[in-house]
C-alpha cells in the first residue's frame, strides 16, 4: 500500500487478532477497541468521530438510524464477514458509503465445521461428552448412544456456493449421496455428481441429514419452518451453519422435542448469543458458539481481506468486495 502523508483513519469496532490489529495500526491511524467491547451503533457512531473508515464485524448492527448518525468523514465499512445482513445495504447506499466484505477465505474453515456438526449430530457425540463430564459413564453396553451411519445417507444442501460445494466433497468422503438446491444448476466440473433439485421443497424429501448455507435476507426469515420441517423424512438431522435467522426456532425446538428430528447441529442461533433457551435442555442438539470461521489462519486472512479493501479504496481504487 502507498501510504498517504496523512494516514486515513480507521475505526476497529471488536479487537481483532493481533497480525490484524498490527497491520492496521501500521498502515493507519488506526482506533482499537482492545478491551473488545460490543458497541450498539449509537456506540459506533459515536466512535467513529472523526474517522474516514469503519472496520466492523457481524455483530455490529448498523441499521438505517445508526447509518444516519455515522459522522460525514466516514465514507466505508469494510465487514470483517462475508454476511452483510448487520448493515443496512440501503441506507448505506443512499448515504454514500462503501461496503464491503471478506468472501472466499472462510469457505474450508466453515465447511469443517459444518461436518463437525454433522458428524457430531449424527453419532450423539454431546450426549456422550456431557455423560462423561458428568460422571455418569457406567461402562460399555451393545445400545448405548446408538447413532445414525452416514454412509449411504442422502445430504441435503440448500445454497450451493463455495461452502456448499465445500461441505459436499467432505460428505462424500464418508459415502453420503449429495442433492442440492440453488438458484442456479451448477456446472457438471462443479457438482461432482450432486443431484440437483431446481425446487428446494423438492430436495426437503430426501434429506436425511439438511445443510443450511443460504444468506440471511427478509425473504429467507424462518424459511425452516413447520411446514418444512415436515417434508423431512422422519429422524433428518439439521445443520445450520448460515445464520440463525434463517430457521424457526419454534418449529425446530418443537420437531427435535418430539422426535420428528433425530437431532440438529447449529453454529448460528437468532439473537444470538441470546439463543433460545429451550436449546441448551434438549439432548438432541449439538450446539456451538459460532465457530465456522474461527481459526487462527481464516481470522487473519479475513483481517487481511478487509484492510485490502480498504487500501484499495483509500488509494483511490475499487475495492475487490464491493458491495456497495
Amino acid at each position: 500500500m502507498t501510504i498517504p502523508s496523512q494516514r486515513p483513519r480507521l475505526l476497529l469496532t471488536r479487537h481483532l487478532p493481533d497480525a490484524v490489529e498490527e497491520r492496521a495500526a501500521r498502515d493507519y491511524d488506526a482506533r482499537l477497541n482492545t478491551a473488545d467491547t460490543p458497541l450498539s451503533g449509537t456506540d459506533i457512531a459515536a466512535a467513529a468521530a472523526g474517522m474516514d473508515g469503519i472496520l466492523c464485524c457481524a455483530g455490529d448492527r448498523l441499521d438505517a438510524a445508526s447509518i444516519a448518525a455515522l459522522p460525514a468523514s466516514v465514507r466505508i465499512l469494510a465487514t470483517f464477514s462475508v454476511g452483510t445482513d448487520h448493515i443496512d445495504l440501503s441506507a448505506a447506499a443512499a448515504r454514500g458509503l462503501t461496503v464491503t466484505n471478506t468472501p472466499d477465505v472462510l469457505t474450508d474453515a466453515t465447511a469443517d465445521i459444518a461436518l463437525l456438526l454433522i458428524l457430531g449430530a449424527a453419532r450423539r457425540a454431546p450426549e456422550g461428552e456431557r455423560m462423561i463430564r458428568a460422571g455418569q459413564w457406567t461402562g460399555w453396553t451393545p445400545t448405548q448412544l446408538l447413532g445414525t451411519h452416514l454412509g449411504g445417507r442422502r445430504l441435503g444442501i440448500i445454497g450451493m456456493g463455495r461452502i456448499g460445494q465445500a461441505v459436499a466433497r467432505r460428505a462424500a468422503a464418508f459415502g453420503m449421496t449429495v442433492h442440492y438446491s440453488n438458484r442456479q444448476r451448477l456446472p457438471a466440473s462443479l457438482e461432482q455428481g450432486a443431484v440437483f433439485h431446481p425446487d428446494a421443497e423438492d430436495l426437503l424429501g430426501v434429506a436425511d441429514v439438511l445443510s443450511l448455507h443460504f444468506p440471511a435476507t427478509a425473504e429467507t426469515r424462518h424459511w425452516l419452518n413447520a411446514a418444512r420441517i415436515e417434508r423431512l423424512p422422519p429422524g433428518a438431522i439439521v445443520i445450520n451453519t448460515a445464520r440463525g435467522s434463517v430457521v424457526d426456532d419454534t418449529a425446530l425446538i418443537a420437531a427435535l422435542r418430539s422426535g420428528r428430528l433425530a437431532a440438529a447441529g447449529l453454529d448460528v442461533f437468532e439473537n444470538e448469543p441470546n439463543l433460545n433457551p429451550a436449546y441448551r435442555d434438549l439432548p438432541n442438539t449439538f450446539l456451538l458458539p459460532h465457530l465456522g470461521s474461527a481459526t487462527v489462519d481464516t481470522r487473519n486472512a479475513m483481517g487481511f481481506r478487509a484492510l485490502d479493501n480498504l487500501d484499495a479504496f483509500f488509494a483511490g481504487r475499487t475495492p475487490s468486495d464491493k458491495i456497495v
